[in-house]
This record gives C-alpha cells, structure tokens and sequence, in this order.
C-alpha cells in the first residue's frame, strides 16, 4: 500500500481478485470502512449489497480511518488522543493506542507492517507498529501535522503542517523505522493535502482557502504547474491516468488528468463530502452534512449512495 489514496494502482473496474484464494473459495465481497463521527463507531458497508452490514463500537469522534492491508485499518480519534487498531470480519478493534495530542491522518509503508500518524496535537509524526501493536518512535515535524502522503517507492514523506499550512515538512524516510527531517516546502498558497502521484512524479497539493491545486514535480519544491479547483479545502486520490479531487464544501468530485490537469468530468455529490479515496475499482466519498457514502467507479460515474450515519468524515474499502 502506498498511502491512502492510491492502493498499488490495480485499476480494477469491479470488485478486487484476491491473489492466493484458495480454488473454490468464493471471493469475500469488498467492504467500505467509514467513520461515524459524532455516533462512535465505524459503519461496515457491503459495495455490492449496497447496504450497512455491521456498527463497531470505537472511542468517540473516530475521524480518519486508513487501510493498512492484511485485513487491518488505523482509525485516528483525534479528540481523544488515541488511534485504534481494527482488524477481521466481522470487524473487531484490536489495540487502542493513546498518547496522542490530536492524531490526525495515517499513511501506511509497504508491506504493511508500519504505519506513520500524523499528530497536529504534538507536532510530531508516530511511526506505528501495526503487527505488535505499538507506537516505536516519534519524530518532530512541526505544529498542525496533518494530511500525509508518503511516496511510492517509500523514500521521502510529505506532511501538512495545518488545514491552511505556510509549509509542508518533507522527511527522510529510507530507513523506515528512523524518519529524518530533510527539509520545507513553501506551497505558493496556503495548502490543505498533498498526494503522491502512482510513479511519485508528481504531488498534488490543495489549498485550505483558495480554489487551486499546485502540482510539484516529485523532488521539486516549486510547482510545475497551477490548477483550478473547487471550493477549498480540496482532497486528493489517484486512478489510471486521472486525480479526482473533492469539494465538500462546493458537493463535486471533479476527475483530472494526470497529464494535463484538464477535467475530465464533474459529478455533484452531497455537500460535506471533503474526503476521497479511490481502492481498486472503487471510489468513496463519505459526507460530514449527510452521513451518506457515494461510490464512484474509475470514470467518476456514480454507483451508488448508501446513508451510514447522522455524519461521515472518512472511508476506506477493507
């Protein structure tokens, strides 16, 4: 896994091939993970059904939530200081780790075994066991840490230093377990989330208050080109050869091409809907204003639309 908005680029148009099923095993139906924020828990969706199957019980104001493969997720509770380590069918909360100031987003290093959490609370990024269950280090970014994206081939990580961030803090990450601090990058605006791109060519960084989007290239720290956006803040996640970028506060999900930035398509989707993440052939936005999750497919074309909650912040397919 690469972080939370692009999943080794599979591109699949349907539900995901297992790789390893054992001959004669019918295939799982994929799940959607979303955040229920203000009802504590997490809602199970089945894709296929289309319908909420399970409630799991969290701590309250589960926020982020992030596949981390192997049938786990990290759910942040930024309120409460604490993440929570999800795993199973049907879902179970494994840990609860605390110590946090206000853990924000997750970024998951391939192979799945470590898991960076950004905490705007503590300034800090924590470098997260996900097999033993327990935070190994924290490192110190800056105030605000928040969205994160880390790159492809898992050399160098990029976090927002607030919802408007002045700079974004660029770490070392080649010896997984030690990130180092290895400079800033001064976005020409003040940036919301950022997003490796597949190849790590490239990295979309949004606005908090402003309708652009900069690209830079992978190992630039000036923009190679300017995009317009929706309503800030926008959010970012990748398909083959696109970006589809959500406003929640403007209720679109625009579909760009990677190459040029032109869009593509414009869907409406319920306001609220800050968060977007595409897995395989799936693509979910929940809502905070509806509590409904709408499902894309890889052109940005609606599948469906499921109520899951009185409030929905983020998703994932398990």
């Amino acid at each position: 896994m690469i972080d939370r908005r692009e999943f080794l680029g599979l591109g699949l148009a349907a539900a995901p091939v297992l790789i390893g099923r054992p001959p004669g095993r019918p295939r799982p139906e994929p799940l959607a993970l979303v955040t229920a924020d203000t009802e504590a828990h997490v809602a199970v969706v089945a894709l296929v059904r289309r319908r909420v199957i399970q409630r799991l019980r969290t701590l309250e104001g589960p926020r982020s939530i992030e596949r981390a493969g192997g049938g786990r997720a990290v759910v942040a509770h930024s309120d409460a200081g604490a993440i929570s380590l999800v795993e199973g069918r049907p879902l179970r909360v494994r840990r609860v780790l605390g110590g946090f100031g206000a853990p924000r987003y997750t970024a998951v290093a391939p192979g799945g075994r470590l898991a960076y959490v950004s905490d705007g609370g503590h300034g800090e990024l924590a470098v997260v066991d996900l097999v033993a269950g327990r935070v190994v280090r924290r490192v110190a970014v800056g105030d605000g840490a928040r969205h994160l994206s880390l790159h492809p081939r898992a050399h160098v990580l990029w976090v927002s230093l607030g919802s408007s961030a002045a700079e974004i803090a660029v770490l070392d990450v080649r010896d997984p377990l030690r990130p180092r601090p290895a400079g800033r990058v001064r976005p020409p605006f003040l940036a919301h989330d950022v997003a490796f791109s597949p190849r790590g060519d490239r990295v979309w960084v949004t606005a908090g208050r402003e309708p652009r989007i900069a690209v830079f290239a992978g190992d630039a720290r000036t923009p190679v080109s300017l995009l317009e956006a929706g309503a800030a803040p926008q959010h970012v996640s990748f398909g083959p050869g696109v970006a589809y970028v959500a406003s929640g506060a403007e209720g679109s999900v625009r579909v760009h091409g990677r190459a040029t930035g032109g869009v593509r398509r414009r869907l409406r989707v319920p306001r609220g809907s800050y968060n977007v993440q595409r897995t395989y052939g799936w693509v979910l936005t929940p809502s905070l204003g509806t509590g409904a999750l709408t499902v894309l497919d890889t052109r940005g074309a609606q599948l469906a639309r499921v109520r899951v909650a009185r409030a929905a912040h983020d998703a994932c397919v398990a």
